[in-house]
């Protein structure tokens, strides 16, 4: 089996707030900063996302206002694996906004912390077990 990793879809050039964490219990963390300005997604033009695609874990702070962040969350929910562990950061207004995009999925109203971020790891964990 392919190392396990979690990723994390975040704009522009910040951090996972608890990268460490993740890392301190034995989770490996790749980051996407999303597409150059101006470019398309690979995953939105047709392509495969190794980085999406190999991910056993992932969290989204893609910005739900933005129509190409959305379409990006909803090739991911049609083209991964459905019992993928996907956390999704957004406002309550937008959990509200986009609730049939966000379906089924865990939503988080802040940056996650290492709380959140333990949960994710042991679904993952789990999730891998089964694979």
């Amino acid at each position: 089996m392919a190392e396990s990793y979690i990723l994390f879809d975040i704009p522009g050039s910040d951090e996972p707030i608890d990268r460490r964490f993740l890392e301190s219990v034995g989770q490996r963390v790749l980051v996407c900063h999303g597409p150059e300005h101006g470019e398309l997604c690979p995953i939105l033009a047709g392509k495969n996302c190794p980085l999406a695609e190999g991910a056993h874990g992932i969290v989204f702070e893609f910005d739900l206002d933005r129509p190409q962040h959305r379409a990006i969350l909803k090739k991911y929910r049609k083209v991964l694996r459905s019992d993928l562990p996907i956390r999704v950061v957004a406002t309550r207004e937008q959990a509200i906004e986009h609730a049939d995009l966000l379906r089924g999925l865990r939503i988080v109203d802040h940056r996650p912390v290492a709380g959140d971020l333990d949960a994710l790891a042991s679904e993952v964990e789990a999730s891998d077990s089964f694979v």
